[in-house]
């Protein structure tokens, strides 16, 4: 084995660029090649050097470090046994949304009023990954409560600027409202990491910073140990630099075997109108790059009728939503925090949009408009849940079956990333940028998001997303795995990126 200096050396080597990938990291560190330690130690240095980013609430310095001294001595004990295999994730950095629970870690939900809230025990996807190996090294900012898409948020601020930074353009948002980790995935702090997707919260933030992003089966994942929006819609969803990673996640979490690439030639996409309209110039140039390139590499794109999409949506999305935020929220102050209020949470939140949501639309129960009541809510609500949702559901299904679909393809977003700044939170931008996640959300459907392309006018990061049918998690990170290929992956920002099919 080589000296320690040496190692040492190499391990820097490899972490500056964490897109190496999660299983490589891992297998390295139970060989002896590389340790954890240095892993961890050039990842805390990446976290601090980008600050600029607003990307964390907190970096776990000691306590990341003492996890590492642990897997290494667990890689030595292995090694002298002969024992080289098991732990998928052993010394490998991560970070993790600030709503999901780390034990002795705070969980703010990057908001004030929880800033002093620190849980006793992990979130069971938490504890699957560490007990898969992998190292928490801090928490991430978020768009506060996780209730908006673009991440200004003022509080716990790093720095200079408020709100999440993109990591290719810090005028930019970083999108939301998985914001933090997004942008520190984006900006080659870390490989792997962790959100929660209500509406698009992993795959918004994956398309602005050129990462790969999962929303799983709703139930596929344990969702306990997450401060909620909604019940209903809420997962936990893998985020990482390359969709293997994403896969590997997986299978930590659900369990399971890993999916091997699609073949192409095989696959059926679906493409639906209303979201493959109204895109931004950069947007479409990319999105039709990336459609010549499948049907060159032998894939059927089928044009699929769903008029009813979006009505269906708009009918059910905010009753759901409203309503279950009320009841989701005391609920789990009531578990974890009992000293606290609703309404002392709602009076300290510190983003004008989420206090006016909560102020008009939660903490009364009203839907939008002027003459809603608590009682419109409660009719809406159910309303939704016995037939607004089901017939959205029925639609998406009747869809795949019908057309012998593998999955839709659209535009994760039909635009580049905004400006940063408190008007990227505005209703408006709000439903522009929600418009293509939303709707497969809203029906417990998978999503995937991989990175496209950089906008040939702007520079900034395109994102390509698959709705596939409920339960097809694996088979949809097979066409992740395949279509990455076809794509290729983008490069650090700052840098030229790799020529792929769809360079433009």
């Amino acid at each position: 084995m080589a000296d320690s200096a040496a190692v040492a050396a190499v391990a820097r080597d490899a972490a500056a660029d964490p897109a190496l990938g999660a299983s490589l990291l891992a297998r390295r560190v139970l060989a002896g090649v590389w340790r954890s330690e240095d892993l961890v130690i050039e990842a805390l240095a990446r976290a601090r050097a980008a600050a600029q980013l607003n990307a964390f609430v907190t970096i776990a310095e000691a306590g990341a470090l003492a996890a590492a001294h642990r897997i290494d001595a667990e890689a030595r004990a292995r090694r002298r046994a002969c024992r080289r295999s098991g732990l998928p994730l052993a010394g490998v950095p991560v970070v993790v949304k600030d709503n999901i629970h780390v034990a002795g870690l705070p969980c703010t939900a990057g908001t004030p009023a929880l800033g002093a809230f620190v849980p006793h025990a992990d979130a069971p996807v938490v504890a699957r990954l560490r007990a898969a190996g992998a190292v928490v090294i801090g928490k991430t900012q978020m768009h506060e409560l996780a209730f908006g898409i673009s991440g200004w948020n003022p509080s716990f601020a790093t720095g200079p600027e408020p709100g999440v930074r993109n990591a290719y353009d810090v005028r930019r948002s970083a999108g939301g409202s998985s914001s933090g980790s997004g942008a520190a995935l984006g900006a080659r702090v870390v490989g792997i990491a962790l959100g929660t997707d209500t509406g698009g919260s992993v795959r918004i933030p994956g398309a602005f910073n050129g990462v790969a992003a999962l929303r799983p089966t709703v139930g596929r994942y344990p969702g306990a140990g997450v401060a909620p929006i909604s019940c209903s819609r809420d997962t936990v969803g893998p985020m990482a630099l390359a969709v293997a990673d994403l896969a590997l996640l997986d299978h930590v979490i659900a369990g399971g075997p890993q999916p091997r690439p699609a073949a192409l030639r095989k696959v059926r996409l679906g493409l639906v109108e209303a979201l493959v309209t109204g895109l931004d110039a950069d947007t479409r140039v990319a999105f039709d790059a990336a459609l010549r390139a499948l049907r060159a590499a032998g894939v059927t794109l089928v044009e699929v009728p769903m008029p009813s999409l979006m009505a269906l949506t708009a009918a059910s999305a905010f009753p759901i939503v409203i309503h279950e935020a009320r009841e989701g929220m005391v609920d789990y102050l009531a578990r974890h925090c009992p000293g606290l209020t609703l309404d002392g949470l709602v009076l300290a939140i510190a983003s004008p949009d989420v206090r006016s949501f909560y102020l008009e639309r939660v903490l009364p129960g009203r839907l939008p408009g002027a003459a809603s009541s608590a009682s419109d809510l409660r009719a809406a609500y159910e309303a939704a849940l016995r037939h607004g949702r089901p017939a959205l559901q029925r639609l998406y299904a009747d869809t795949f079956r019908r057309q012998r679909l593998d999955a839709l393809v659209f535009p994760t977003v039909p635009q580049v990333a905004m400006r940063a700044g408190a008007d990227a939170s505005d209703p408006a931008t709000f439903a522009a940028i929600i418009r293509n996640t939303d709707p497969g959300s809203l029906a417990g459907l998978p999503g995937l998001q991989l990175p496209l392309a950089l906008g040939a006018t702007t520079g900034l990061p395109i994102g390509l997303a698959l709705d596939a049918p409920a339960g097809s998690d694996r088979r949809m990170l097979a066409l992740g795995l395949a279509m990455e290929a076809l794509f290729g992956r983008l490069l650090p920002p700052g840098r030229a990126r790799r020529k792929s099919v769809i360079a433009g």
